[in-house]
């Protein structure tokens, strides 16, 4: 299959939810342990961590949103 379905299944719907969940545990926890550390370095690193998972977590976001705008204004028409 050479461009995905435009109907999403369960089976991916679910794992999207996944997806989302792993990355906002994931930040918050690099937040929280960044929080509690002492060490500067480490800190930052964990900083950049969460970061980074917020980023993945959006872009997800986005890429959902803008296609399922694109699927509700394909109805319309």
């Amino acid at each position: 299959m050479n461009t995905p379905p435009n109907v999403i299944s369960v089976k991916d719907s679910l794992y999207l939810e996944d997806m989302l969940n792993w990355n906002l545990i994931a930040m918050k926890k690099a937040h929280f342990m960044a929080k509690h550390c002492q060490d500067q370095t480490l800190k930052n690193e964990l900083n950049q961590v969460g970061q980074m998972h917020h980023q993945h977590y959006t872009q997800i976001l986005q890429h959902l949103n803008s296609s399922a705008q694109g699927q509700s204004s394909g109805f319309m028409q």
